[in-house]
């Protein structure tokens, strides 16, 4: 999760690189306090329930669990059959064998089948960082502008020091810009590939062992 945040303003700064430090942090700062203010702006125009992402994942909970029924074994604990598979949902720790209840946060559509079983509102079983409030006060710390260098009003200490050259020094060609991929994420692109006969991972068509044999 922290590595998509990562490629997204990684992304977004792909021109911004290119460009002497103090010009690359400026267009660092330009970019975040129009995303600062563009998220606040939108969360106070929200007058939904939750934010419209969440809200529409909610919507698309619901949808999915109309046509699963609920088995109840204790006042929390239920059992919720979908299309011939079973889902055991805890209400109290809001909890569901499929995993979304608890890392989404969000009522899950097993989860909403109990809600709409024991006519509970879902808003009650939602994380409060979907509210538009919660976005407001996580934007709500200003990005202001900063006045040219002429207007900087830098302390005499600061000024007399001298910047050296770095030690390191560049090596010879080209200089790499994309970034190196964590082990975990080149393994699972390299488990992506699959046999052209069999349709398994691992091997290849000409390695496959579980091709027709000859007769």
């Amino acid at each position: 999760m922290t590595l998509n945040i990562d490629e997204s303003i990684n992304v977004a700064l792909v021109l911004a690189r290119e460009l002497p430090i103090f010009d690359f942090l400026e267009e660092v700062r330009k970019m975040f306090g129009w995303w600062n203010c563009s998220n606040r702006k939108e969360a106070t125009q929200t007058y939904t329930t939750f934010g419209k992402k969440y809200q529409e994942m909610l919507t698309l909970n619901e949808a999915m669990s109309t046509r699963m029924t609920v088995v109840p074994s204790t006042e929390y604990l239920h059992t919720v059959n979908d299309e011939g598979r079973h889902y055991t949902m805890c209400l109290l720790e809001r909890k569901c064998v499929c995993g979304r209840f608890q890392v989404d946060e969000l009522p899950c559509p097993h989860a909403w089948a109990v809600l709409k079983s024991k006519f509970l509102m879902p808003e009650d079983y939602c994380s409060n960082y979907y509210k538009p409030n919660s976005v407001v006060m996580t934007y709500e710390v200003h990005v202001y502008p900063l006045p040219t260098r002429n207007e900087w009003n830098i302390l005499a200490h600061i000024s007399e020091d001298v910047v050296l050259s770095p030690k390191w020094k560049r090596p010879p060609g080209r200089p790499k810009k994309k970034c190196d991929k964590p082990f975990s994420e080149l393994l699972q692109q390299k488990n992506q590939h699959s046999c052209s006969i069999c349709g398994q991972g691992g091997h290849n068509k000409q390695t496959c062992r579980n091709a027709p044999r000859r007769s």
